[in-house]
């Protein structure tokens, strides 16, 4: 059993369903369950893996639209597509959709809304709420963990990978701050992980001609 959680990520270009897969493994706390090409593929995904909590639904698929699944499918939803037709925000809003983002973005633009969503979820964990923990979990949703549940200086190992970004005044990957700072990898990757959520650096995908792509951190505007 696992605490982290499972999204299915529904796009038809291979591509483009990588390097969403790459974001949110890359985000403490999330772990890709299965991705699909088609609303078809989608449906029976979710059959086989009732752990989904999070779909990343492209709008426009094979066999139909992504947004007729929001509805449909017994999970929390973020429409991730090219469809700028204000109806169709309209219509995924109206059919459940938590958040709608419009290609191309920002790879931690994504980052960002899924700490927020797993704030959300953490927020309405319980029972009951009150009206400041649904103003709360909503807040995350729309703007991300920027300071709701973490200090403005960040913790002492964060503080010290910030100092080693402006030392440095590039581009850095999680293994040259693994090494730097004298943390293990996975360490690493989690507090860059927190800083991108808090906005505070920047990710961003590095291609090469074979393998996954790498992601390389940055501060903001460098």
């Amino acid at each position: 059993m696992t605490d982290e959680l499972g999204v299915l990520i529904v796009d038809d270009d291979f591509r483009v369903a990588a390097l969403h897969s790459t974001i949110v493994e890359a985000v403490r706390g999330f772990t890709v369950r299965a991705r699909a090409g088609s609303v078809a593929a989608a449906r029976q995904a979710m059959a086989e893996h009732p752990d989904i909590d999070l779909a990343l639904l492209d709008v426009h698929l094979p066999d139909g639209s992504g947004i007729d699944l929001v509805a449909e499918l017994a999970c929390d939803c973020f429409i991730v597509g090219a469809e700028t037709d204000a109806s169709a925000v309209r219509t995924a809003t109206r059919a459940g959709a938590l958040a709608y983002l419009i290609k191309p973005f920002d790879d931690a633009d994504l980052a960002r809304r899924l700490a927020g969503y797993a704030q959300y979820r953490r927020v309405l964990a319980g029972r009951n709420v009150d009206q400041h923990a649904v103003d709360a979990a909503l807040s995350a949703l729309r703007f991300g963990t920027r300071a709701t549940e973490r200090s403005e200086s960040g913790s002492p190992t964060e503080q010290r990978i910030l100092a080693l970004f402006a030392r440095s005044g590039s581009t850095l990957f999680a293994d040259d701050v693994s090494r730097e700072i004298g943390v293990a990898a996975p360490t690493a990757r989690r507090h860059l992980a927190n800083l991108v959520a808090a906005g505070k650096l920047t990710m961003s995908l590095q291609y090469g001609t074979t393998g996954r792509p790498r992601q390389e951190y940055r501060l903001p505007g460098h």
